[in-house]
């Protein structure tokens, strides 16, 4: 048979079957801080069940877990560290004031 002629079957490439990302002895808690960051992007987003590759149980668990930890801040609602850096006086109100001196002088 020639390859054209069965475009419907698989390759036999062997599968490698990926570990459960929360193994059975693991307690899903607001607490357990080391389990709950797993699951949380670098903007401080809760990551989806297709990129967790969690159940529906668990991923509900861990969202519960997440909003609970954030409520008693043991971790932020934000992840962004550009909203905390102060900014310096920029040019226009420098010079909004000499000009206001110019005008009294």
């Amino acid at each position: 048979m020639d390859k054209s002629k069965r475009p419907f079957l698989k390759s036999k490439r062997p599968f490698r079957r990926r570990l459960p990302p929360i193994q059975s002895g693991d307690r899903i808690s607001y607490r357990n801080m080391s389990l709950i960051s797993r699951f949380i992007s670098e903007q401080g987003k809760i990551l989806s069940r297709r990129v967790n590759r969690l159940t529906l149980k668990q991923q509900r668990l861990i969202t519960m877990a997440i909003k609970q930890a954030r409520i008693l801040s043991l971790l932020p609602f934000l992840n962004n560290q550009k909203q905390f850096e102060r900014t310096e006086l920029t040019d226009r109100t420098t010079g909004l004031r000499t000009r206001i001196k110019r005008v009294y002088s």
